[in-house]
């Protein structure tokens, strides 16, 4: 469907006046499908091995396989949203995650089940983060850094919330009738929101349109001149993967880390900091961190993490170092979240920004699918404190990565940058 100039201005301004109301709408979306998506797995998937006679073990084998197919699909979905607009993807995703637990709702033997769970997680990509954030740079690119922010501040409670909400309707319902009831929460709640939205963003192509009858000046161009774009998507990249691996292998193998370093009994209680502590970031970087560059928070951010493990190492089973580690680990996963979507607006800008963040997202959620197993792996031939060490290594090298950016983005200086398309990092 084309969309006229007026109607274009037009919807630009209407989803600037209604920036909270998006923001609000988007973030319950976020919460549900990450809840329902994600987050509920873990909760019922001991009820999905028991119903399909299926180790834990090769449930959560299930899942990897599904995120990898999740990330091979990513550049697709980006270029989709580039060109057809992310509020029409994400409708488009909505009815798919709708059907995709229903059909693994359904499953009768374990194949089945595999396919339906693939299917969930390739919805996933159509109405997570990455849709996302392209929406709000198609509805409002001048804002969309804070508003990133804003989203990713109100999604930080899907786990506080749906965890404790999937345990409880475990209690009077089977996983299959669980998967059912969010199966009709993402039709009837996320369905409607995001066509809702879709009359808001813009696709690639009416965007260009009205840039050509408007001679404003943006600065949405990202501040890399082209010859360094290529480089530094790789590294950013590169990055990226590093933070998303050392934050699934540490949340997956939590407890059992707390566990094997003496903390017994205590390791819940730690572990229930790290939520509270993710939005906390989040929401002090809303606050405080309007005038920090994109490239610093990245730094920050991969600091958190590595600095929190080794206080983890060398205080455990030191109850208050664990209590420092689940804070100080939470902060550097909130802020991860954030950079995910902001450091590629603010390198490279609005242009193709759907397919650059698709790109990305398939890297790292492969190297991500990887982590559980991997940290296992280590932990089970070398011991908790090595496989520690070796996140501690990776987090090292993340730092690195971002203040090699960061570095690439100061001497740019003031070097004009030039518009390019999504193929030029």
């Amino acid at each position: 469907m084309s969309i006229g100039l007026s109607a274009t201005a037009s919807i630009g301004r209407q989803g600037k006046a209604d920036r909270r109301l998006v923001i609000a709408a988007l973030g319950l979306s976020q919460i549900i499908g990450y809840g329902t998506l994600y987050y509920a797995f873990s909760v019922l998937a001991p009820g999905i091995a028991k119903d399909l006679d299926w180790s834990r073990e090769w449930v959560f084998g299930a899942l990897s396989i599904a995120l990898l197919a999740g990330g091979f699909i990513s550049p697709w979905v980006g270029k989709w949203m580039d060109r057809y607009g992310a509020g029409r993807i994400m409708t488009f995703g909505s009815v798919a995650a709708a059907t995709a637990l229903a059909g693994c709702a359904l499953a009768p033997e374990k194949a089945t089940f595999v396919v339906g769970l693939i299917a969930i997680e390739l919805a996933s990509t159509f109405v997570q983060y990455g849709a996302a954030f392209a929406l709000l740079v198609q509805i409002d690119d001048e804002r969309a850094p804070s508003n990133i922010t804003y989203l990713t501040l109100i999604g930080g409670f899907a786990s506080t919330i749906l965890w404790p909400i999937t345990a409880a309707l475990q209690e009077y319902l089977s996983w299959r009738e669980v998967y059912l009831v969010y199966a009709a929460v993402n039709l009837l709640i996320c369905t409607p929101i995001h066509f809702w939205l879709s009359t808001l963003s813009r696709p690639k192509g009416d965007e260009r349109t009205a840039a050509n009858q408007d001679a404003s000046p943006k600065n949405v161009a990202g501040v890399l001149p082209v010859a360094r774009r290529r480089g530094a998507f790789i590294l950013m990249a590169i990055g990226f993967s590093l933070l998303s691996f050392i934050n699934a292998a540490t949340l997956v193998h939590m407890l059992p880390t707390l566990g094997a370093l003496g903390l017994g009994a205590m390791g819940v209680v730690v572990s229930t900091l790290f939520g509270p502590a993710q939005v906390a970031s989040r929401l002090t970087n809303m606050l405080f961190g309007k005038e920090l560059r994109a490239p610093t928070l990245a730094i920050i951010a991969a600091t958190f993490k590595p600095l929190a493990i080794a206080i983890l190492m060398s205080s455990a089973p030191w109850i208050p170092g664990a209590l420092a580690f689940s804070i100080i680990f939470g902060l550097g996963s909130g802020l991860s979240s954030i950079i995910n979507g902001t450091l590629p607006l603010y390198l490279f800008g609005k242009d193709g920004y759907g397919e650059l963040t698709g790109r990305i997202a398939a890297i790292r959620l492969t190297v991500t699918a990887t982590a559980p197993f991997v940290y296992a792996l280590l932990m089970e031939n070398l011991g908790v404190t090595p496989a520690l060490g070796f996140i501690v290594a990776l987090g090292i090298c993340a730092i690195g990565i971002f203040l090699f950016i960061g570095r690439l983005t100061a001497t740019a200086g003031a070097a004009p940058t030039e518009r390019v398309s999504a193929d030029a990092p």
